[in-house]
């Protein structure tokens, strides 16, 4: 991916200032906050790899944040982490940068307002890419099997900040409770019960076939992988967005095939 260069090379050092900036030079190794000089230039970096970088830097920082801010962090939630570097696929000096967003993110002063508030402006207040972002985040909280009232505190602010109601975030971690998104990172089974699976479509079991359908082709519009990376997801998660895929499919499949019998 080109981004991955240019942040490497410092080219970013003129396109991203602010918290993001800051954070990328930490990770990167070079000064990138240098306020706002040539942005939406071709000559640096075109626009869907800043969006790009700005979600690689968002997304460990934040999950470094949501993994401390009940005062501990756990052995689980530093396996996850790395279980998202893996999925990756990211070499040993694009891993480094990972990890160094993750502590980062752990910090005592960590400017969670002021990221959230520039991430937002960066994802152009993409929807289907901020939900992406706090699927992960959800992920990150849940690392150790379970949702301490700090974490979700922290992450009802998030979804202020990003513009995500607040019923956005239940109705994901409802999914996320039927094993959405969690086989990948060793958090918990596919999803496998027809309970599941209508609770993974968010749809009750008296739904109609064609509410059920509605509710089926909204999730997969939402993470299809190609529209996902057209709005600014890194290509290296990919792999994420088709098991996603994958898995929304298997449940209405199963939910049709109950239906028959």
């Amino acid at each position: 991916m080109a981004w991955w260069g240019k942040a490497l090379g410092g080219a970013f050092g003129w396109m991203i200032g602010g918290p993001l900036g800051a954070l990328m030079g930490i990770a990167f190794g070079h000064s990138f906050d240098r306020g706002m000089k040539g942005v939406g230039s071709a000559e640096w970096a075109a626009d869907q790899e800043r969006t790009q970088a700005a979600f690689f830097t968002a997304t460990f920082s934040v999950m470094g944040y949501i993994a401390k801010v009940d005062g501990r962090v756990t052995r689980e939630e530093i396996q996850l982490a790395e279980a998202v570097m893996d999925r990756l696929g990211l070499n040993a000096e694009m891993r480094s940068s990972a990890k160094k967003l993750f502590s980062e993110g752990k910090a005592d002063d960590f400017p969670i307002d002021e990221v959230m508030q520039q991430f937002r402006k960066e994802a152009h207040r993409r929807t289907t890419l901020l939900q992406m972002f706090l699927e992960i985040q959800l992920q990150a909280a849940y690392a150790d099997g379970v949702m301490h009232p700090a974490e979700k505190e922290a992450l009802v602010a998030i979804c202020g900040h990003l513009g995500i109601p607040v019923a956005l975030l239940d109705r994901l971690e409802e999914m996320l409770r039927a094993g959405f998104g969690r086989s990948g990172y060793g958090a918990g089974a596919s999803t496998t019960t027809l309970e599941d699976a209508y609770h993974l479509l968010g749809v009750d079991k008296s739904v109609s076939d064609a509410e059920l359908k509605k509710s089926y082709r909204r999730l997969m519009s939402q993470h299809h992988p190609d529209k996902l990376v057209a709005k600014g997801l890194p290509e290296e998660m990919i792999q994420d967005a088709n098991e996603k895929t994958q898995q929304i499919k298997a449940a209405y499949e199963l939910i049709r095939e109950s239906r028959r019998s």
